[in-house]
């Protein structure tokens, strides 16, 4: 395919890397990477850029939240895919407010994995079922928690902006939303991108708590 989406396997054990990466190339990614340690992923992710990274949590040398971190924080674009053996309510709450865009345990099978690899790249939060909505609950409460800083004013969001935001919020992926506003997938994709821009915001995970925080997600269920 000419239009590959560059992915990148992270994970301690060679049998089960080689053989996630095997699967995801002969689906038709691009595996750009491997590495089997934390430090040695940070280092291979700012050499190749992945578009997305499948990456696992308990990894010698460095944390699977810390290299997360690290990746999402020197490349905002890039979309982390945490998978875990570990289905732990509190894995998954740190995953996500590391800048994880999904999470799914290892029990999950091929298609369901070569799927979850595809919706990451497009920016949709893809999680194990039952594990969305705890993390909007974990949202929820963050939102109620006072900021450790006065915000500065809000910035100026168009009417559609607002509109894809209020349903970011509700937590529909880009397609959901696409479908609902009856526009291009590409459309809402980029407004998502000018508002995280106008926010000062750097992933989707922020730009929820934002509108939680703004209780756009209320206005939206009172509408």
């Amino acid at each position: 395919m000419s239009d590959q989406v560059r992915v990148m396997v992270v994970d301690d054990h060679p049998m089960w890397r080689d053989a996630v990466s095997r699967d995801l190339a002969d689906a038709g990614f691009a595996v750009v990477a491997t590495a089997g340690d934390g430090e040695e992923a940070v280092r291979r992710a700012l050499a190749t850029t992945p578009q997305v990274v499948v990456l696992d949590l308990n990894l010698p040398a460095l944390p699977g939240v810390e290299v997360c971190r690290r990746i999402v924080s020197h490349d905002p674009t890039a979309r982390v895919l945490v998978l875990s053996a570990s289905g732990e309510h509190a894995d998954v709450l740190e995953a996500v407010k590391s800048g994880a865009t999904g999470y799914l345990v290892k029990s999950a099978g091929r298609d369901e994995l070569i799927d979850a690899v595809r919706r990451t790249a497009l920016g949709d939060p893809v999680f194990t079922p039952g594990l969305a909505g705890l993390v909007l609950g974990e949202f929820r409460r963050l939102a109620t928690e006072p900021a450790p800083a006065a915000a500065p004013a809000a910035p100026q969001l168009t009417g559609r902006e607002t509109e894809v935001l209020r349903l970011v919020a509700k937590g529909l992926s880009y397609r959901q939303i696409a479908d609902r506003l009856v526009l291009s997938h590409r459309t809402v994709q980029n407004h998502v991108q000018n508002t995280l821009g106008k926010l000062q915001l750097h992933n989707r995970v922020e730009l929820v708590r934002y509108a939680i925080e703004q209780g756009l997600d209320d206005e939206l269920s009172q509408g």
